[in-house]
């Protein structure tokens, strides 16, 4: 299936003009790679573009920086040995051999002769290779190895299947000795450049292709760099590998050192905890605002305010600085006026931003886009929760004009027809038709299948509102404006009061999905409901029926909470958001859960997750996997195009475990506090190092025994405490 750039794809049911394609199965796993602006997509070899199924290549600003690379011993391709990823996400290690080679009928060079090394690693805006060559043979071998490569400078969303009625044209490239050049010339006009340079320098280099001719005595070696960055770049990216290496790992181990880690009981567990913090930071991007988590590999590696709100929601008890450096960025990119085509109106918070020729062309709409209706009032509470974390009034006070702006946003564009109600309707037919969090084109519905018609109005995103506005009104009382912080209050309540007479749907023993436009309820029963939880809108009674109705059989697989029920009119489990399982989705109903002293809950639902990241390869949760019931002996069922890594999906395990201990922090009184803390079954104990607390850092021990769970400092450096109380 290919996508038209502004002409829908029909698919049934709707169209879906943004819809990512799965165009056939990967023959090999891949791998990713990141730093800073640049990723990788590679597959299991080390190769890019050699086998069929994955989205590959070297990518930066939107562009596909390279298409294709791919290595070979007397024109054969090796064979696997071994292909991992660093725990640290720090570079990519493959294990290679060569087959049998024949000529004219006879074995020149056995197969398991030749051991070859490639070891990859981002840094400095390129991709940096050293492959190393070894003779285990007992004989002097003589073999020609050969790198080919090229480039088709596709925008990020030519990848993802969009076919372009024109683009630019590709350079001749540009030789000379130990380096190649390959260009293309945009429609936009801008000239986008990759280099390749080799170290030692190959006998034979053209566009295509480098090629050593090589001799190995036996136990002989041979080392070959190669270094491949844009243009722009390529000074500063052609440093000796090791140093680079050294560079790129420093950098890691500070970001690390930042944060919080987690250490448990549980090999298994400590897996997925050390799985989820690496990729955590392989995705946050150093910009001019501060440190900002990434959304996603390979579809969405770029600023998202949504994803970038809850993945720092998520991690704010890990490192807040990622919480700070998000709020200062929206805030720099928050709109203000009105511009129908990217769905801006004055004091909305971006929903993405795309840097590629399609985007500067205005072929997709995402150069600055704000078709988002929940990424304002989750600024908002974000600005909040930052604050109760850290006590940074500094912070909060250089960000209160955004969040003035983003309150007027909310109770005016927001609101045009005045009910109290947050909606959303797209100002163009090229905007995404639904702008909540599941913005698939069919994931708003009626019990009997129909699509909502707008203005839509999510249950979750009336559910953040109230939680921004309270979350505001602490922030307005910290800087003085009590006048309006009592205002603040006081709509926070009355929205309250609507909100439970026109949501709450006791057919299904839940809240309706949504409102349509004639203020019909959508009922059907969904993950959103959870949300309502998590921003403490709901009564503890509706609360309570919530949790049951999504620990039901038809709403949770045993891997997660579905999306939307089994037996919903719309509901397949293979779908995006309709009967899918999504982990942060989960760790936010799991903090709902755990607002409301809904124990069980919370541990079931952070068992299913921890369970599924701890099946997955590398321990790595993906951006969903397919809502099918769970079943002994299986891993969950992959959804095939799921981004991987993703931030808010490696952010999920904080937030769980944040929900199990119940912690929350007094950075005034110094203390963290564990309210009615539990632990999942497998932990018996676990220790959080280096938890940030004003000035102090604290080791924290929990035990759970028979007299039930306890915590212990263990090692401080400042005045600060830990206490258990018996409620938030």
């Amino acid at each position: 299936m290919t996508i038209s750039p502004g002409v829908p794809v029909s698919v049934e049911g709707g169209e879906a003009p943004y819809y990512v394609p799965s165009m056939g199965p990967s023959s090999r796993p891949r791998r990713t790679l990141k730093q800073g602006d640049v990723f990788a997509v590679l597959d299991s070899f080390g190769e890019i573009g050699v086998s069929a199924g994955g989205a590959d290549g070297i990518f930066s600003a939107d562009t596909r920086r390279l298409s294709y690379l791919g290595l070979a011993i007397d024109g054969r391709q090796l064979l696997l040995l071994d292909s991992r990823v660093l725990d640290d996400n720090a570079g990519l290690v493959v294990d290679l051999t060569n087959p049998d080679i024949y000529v004219d009928g006879r074995l020149i060079l056995p197969k398991d002769t030749l051991h070859v090394v490639r070891f990859q690693f981002l840094w400095n805006g390129a991709l940096h290779e050293r492959c190393s060559i070894q003779n285990h043979g007992s004989e002097a071998v003589t073999f020609t190895l050969s790198i080919a490569f090229g480039c088709d400078f596709a925008d990020l969303f030519e990848v993802r299947g969009m076919r372009r009625k024109a683009r630019g044209r590709l350079l001749d490239p540009w030789v000379s000795g130990d380096r190649v050049a390959l260009a293309y010339r945009g429609l936009d006009g801008i000239d986008r450049r990759t280099e390749l340079y080799f170290r030692p320098a190959p006998q034979q280099l053209d566009g295509r292709s480098a090629v050593y001719e090589i001799v190995l005595e036996p136990g002989g070696r041979m080392p070959i760099f190669t270094t491949i960055s844009s243009g722009e770049q390529t000074e500063t990216a052609r440093r000796p590998f090791l140093g680079g290496l050294q560079k790129a790992r420093r950098a890691s181990r500070l970001v690390a050192q930042r944060g919080a880690e987690v250490a448990t009981s549980s090999e298994r567990i400590n897996g997925v905890f050390g799985r989820s913090l690496a990729d955590l930071r392989m995705l946050l991007t150093e910009t001019t605002q501060g440190s900002y988590p990434y959304a996603g590999i390979p579809w969405y590696s770029t600023t998202f305010g949504r994803d970038g709100i809850i993945t720092a929601i998520e991690a704010l008890w890990v490192d807040p600085e990622i919480a700070r450096g998000v709020l200062m960025r929206l805030a720099a990119f928050q709109a203000t006026g009105f511009d129908a085509a990217s769905d801006a109106e004055p004091g909305k918070i971006l929903h993405e931003m795309r840097g590629g020729e399609m985007a500067i062309l205005g072929e997709v709409p995402f150069g600055l886009y704000y078709g988002s209706v929940d990424s304002t009032p989750l600024f908002v509470l974000l600005a909040g929760l930052y604050y109760e974390r850290t006590n940074d009034l500094a912070t909060v006070d250089g960000l209160w004009p955004a969040i003035e702006a983003a309150l007027g946003w909310i109770d005016g564009p927001a609101d045009p027809d005045g009910d109290g109600f947050i909606e959303y309707h797209r100002a163009t037919d090229s905007g995404l038709v639904n702008q909540g969090w599941k913005d698939s084109y069919d994931s708003i519905f009626h019990a009997d299948g129909s699509l909502a018609e707008g203005p839509v109005a999510v249950a979750e995103a009336q559910a953040y509102v109230y939680a921004a506005k309270r979350a505001a009104a602490t922030l307005a009382r910290a800087l003085g404006k009590d006048a309006v912080a009592v205002r603040l209050g006081e709509e926070a309540e009355r929205l309250a009061e609507r909100f439970d007479e026109a949501f709450w749907c006791e057919e299904i023993g839940s809240y309706a999905l949504a409102l349509d436009g004639r203020k019909r309820q959508c009922r059907v029963v969904s993950s959103n409901a959870a949300h309502v939880l998590f921003a403490g809108l709901a009564r503890q009674d509706r609360a309570e029926r919530v949790a049951a109705r999504l620990m039901g059989a038809d709403a949770f697989s045993g891997w997660g909470i579905r999306t939307i029920a089994w037996g919903s009119a719309r509901y397949n489990p293979m779908s995006y958001h309709n009967g899918s399982v999504w982990p942060h989705d989960n760790a936010l109903a799991a903090l709902g859960f755990g607002r409301y002293g809904l124990a069980s809950a919370v541990v079931r639902t952070t068992d299913a997750i921890i369970d599924a990241a701890a099946s997955a390869e590398l321990c790595r949760l993906p951006e969903l996997y397919c809502g099918f019931r769970r079943k002994s002996n299986r891993g969950p069922t992959l959804y095939p195009v799921a981004c991987s890594p993703q931030a808010w999906a490696a952010g999920a395990p904080l937030a769980l475990l944040q929900a199990c201990l119940g912690m929350s922090f007094d950075p005034r009184q110094g203390e963290v506090r564990l309210a009615r803390p539990i632990l999942p079954a497998a932990m018996e104990h676990l220790t959080i190092r280096r938890l940030a607390l004003g000035s102090s850092r604290l080791d924290i021990r929990v035990d759970r025994s028979a007299a039930g769970v306890s915590a212990e400092i263990v090692s401080r450096t400042g005045p600060g405490e830990v206490r258990i109380t018996d409620g938030p």
